[in-house]
């Protein structure tokens, strides 16, 4: 056999086989490694697009707390307000109530003084009457000296 021969025969099956590669082989090849860079790509783009959407969520979750931090503070501040006005009140309506009591028994302690002043001026006139009646030794009508005797019940 001839070197040349056989030189140009592996030359001819080479570019044969580098023919049949390119032709059937090599498309699906290159075409998997395309669809799976494109995969990766697309991969990679979602997971950009979920990190940058979980931060605008976890960002939104934050303001929310804060709104709601916000709110649940004024509801207290509100509640402890509404709980102050309602002790005032409660405050007021005692003291109102108690100043009505201490008016009312002021009242009915004149009542009971005044009562007990004519009870007293009743008395008196009694005595008196008793004590003129030993003075002149006789007895004294009080039908008859009505005058006299609530002339001396008001003056005493």
């Amino acid at each position: 056999m001839n070197l040349n021969a056989t030189l140009f025969a592996q030359i001819v099956v080479f570019g044969i086989l580098w023919w049949f590669t390119m032709k059937f082989v090599w498309p699906p090849i290159t075409k998997a490694l395309d669809e799976r860079a494109t995969k990766i790509a697309d991969g990679l783009a979602a997971a950009d697009k979920a990190k940058s959407e979980l931060a605008s969520a976890n960002q939104r979750v934050q303001q929310e707390l804060a709104q709601s931090r916000e709110d649940i503070a004024k509801r207290l501040s509100d509640a402890e307000k509404r709980g102050n006005t309602l002790v005032e009140d409660a405050k007021a309506r005692a003291a109102s109530e108690a100043a009505k009591i201490v008016a009312d028994a002021k009242a009915e302690a004149d009542q009971l003084v005044v009562r007990a002043r004519e009870a007293l001026r009743e008395q008196v006139a009694t005595l008196a009457v008793k004590g003129a009646e030993q003075i002149l030794q006789r007895e004294v009508s009080p039908q008859v000296h009505a005058d006299l005797l609530s002339r001396l019940k008001t003056e005493l």
